[in-house]
């Protein structure tokens, strides 16, 4: 049963996170184009590639809220290859130098525990 309450609560957890960094990056991406180079001006491939994604991810976050059975099933499948994907990108515009160590260090932890709390939400499988 302790199982079941930590998979919902990585599950909700997971998707309030998704619908906040999505609306973020739809209505208001310099704040979040500000935690990854703050001492630059956003530049407008930044902002379209934040808003683009803004809307994936508000979606996906919403699946996890609304959707039930296979469906549901389906979503949680997906989540960690969305955020071990997040993460393993993370990594390498960190390891080349593209953000600095404190930003990449951040996006990277942000990543991994979006990916934790994915695999912790699909154990509501069976």
């Amino acid at each position: 049963m302790a199982q079941g309450r930590v998979a919902k609560g990585a599950r909700i957890t997971l998707a309030l996170v998704r619908i906040v960094n999505g609306a973020l990056g739809l209505v208001a991406p310099q704040v979040l184009i500000g935690r990854i180079d703050p001492d630059e001006p956003a530049s407008p491939a930044a902002i379209y590639a934040f808003r683009l994604f803004g809307i994936r991810t508000v979606l996906i976050g919403r699946d996890l809220l609304v959707r039930r059975g296979s469906e549901l099933q389906r979503s949680l499948d997906e989540a960690p290859l969305v955020h071990a994907s997040d993460t393993l990108t993370a990594a390498l515009i960190t390891a080349r130098g593209d953000v600095s160590r404190r930003s990449g260090t951040l996006l990277v932890a942000i990543s991994a525990t979006n990916t934790v709390l994915a695999l912790l939400a699909r154990r509501t499988r069976g």
